[in-house]
């Protein structure tokens, strides 16, 4: 058996996913009639809608299986995400990746697997819209076009999810996805016995650049210091924009020295920024923060809380 190799971007993926909050979530019935209609379409006694998480694949619809979830390390669907196209498994057990796979040699005793990889508007891949089988069949052009079609309703259906969790103005994670990424990250640091770090963001003068240069250039201020946060944020920081000019980082194996550093950076990233760029007023912040404390804090709702967010 070959275990799926990751994507280059698995870090990005995997806060994607995160962020729709999605995962353990009852059925739905958007995402239940299309394996309903696929498993008819194509005479498939299994069809899925697979999320592919760090370790594991879950099913946010399954019809024609009763589990839930598997180990990624042995998910058709994880090696369907590293692709571009549908992948087609004709016969698991000829196929060397899968002949010995736990899924091919017991049940399901998968034999015919055909999975469309969903992905996100900017490419992110999430999981599968899937077929599977206990015989083995054929897959011809007309079929995969149909599945594709299949595919990028299911794709529909995640985008309008992300549509909440996203701040359309910055692209950053607005409050509701903030907060469940920032859950996750809280989880991880806690079992791992990890510091975390809060810090909130209120931009300084904002309504006076409303006021004096109008709303679009206000957006366009939003704009540029999501940006410049991004930029200066690593890649395990968890960062959005939770309402207004208010913006937050929750910064993971972090203290208060790495804390300071962030806002250093930042503070010298704006400057860069307008040194280049001269519109008649300055982005200055102000800023509060909380340091995470396992015992005190049971969950991100209670570092907010600390940190002066109204709740």
């Amino acid at each position: 058996m070959l275990v799926p190799i990751k994507p280059a971007n698995e870090s990005e993926r995997i806060a994607a996913l995160r962020s729709l909050n999605i995962l353990d979530t009852a059925p739905e019935e958007r995402f239940d009639r299309l394996t309903r209609l696929a498993k008819r379409l194509f005479d498939a006694p299994i069809a899925l809608v697979s999320l592919v998480d760090e370790n594991r694949q879950w099913f946010k619809s399954c019809t024609g299986l009763k589990t839930r979830e598997t180990s990624r390390d042995i998910s058709f669907c994880a090696h369907a995400i590293v692709g571009s196209d549908v992948l087609i498994i004709s016969d698991a057990r000829a196929d060397a990746r899968f002949s010995d796979n736990p899924l091919v040699v017991g049940p399901p005793f998968i034999r015919f697997y055909a999975g469309y990889p969903l992905s996100l508007p900017n490419g992110v891949k999430l999981g599968t819209l899937c077929l599977i089988d206990q015989r083995t069949r054929s897959f011809g052009e007309e079929e995969r076009r149909l599945l594709r079609d299949l595919g990028r309703m299911a794709e529909q259906e995640i985008a309008a999810l992300q549509l909440t969790t996203i701040d359309e103005l910055t692209l950053l994670s607005n409050r509701r996805g903030f907060e469940a990424l920032a859950q996750h990250a809280l989880n991880v640091c806690k079992r791992l016995a990890r510091p975390a770090s809060l810090v909130l963001i209120d931009l300084d003068g904002f309504r006076e650049i409303n006021d004096t240069y109008g709303h679009a250039e206000g957006d366009r201020a939003l704009q540029t210091f999501a940006d410049v946060l991004r930029d200066v944020s690593s890649e395990s920081d968890v960062i959005g924009r939770l309402g207004g000019d208010e913006f937050g980082v929750l910064l993971t194996d972090a203290g208060t020295t790495e804390t300071a550093e962030l806002i250093e950076r930042l503070r010298d990233a704006l400057s860069e920024r307008e040194a280049r760029v001269h519109r008649g007023y300055t982005i200055g912040f102000g800023m509060r923060q909380a340091q995470f404390d396992a015992v005190r804090h049971q969950s991100v709702a209670d570092l907010l809380a600390e940190s002066g967010m109204d709740y």
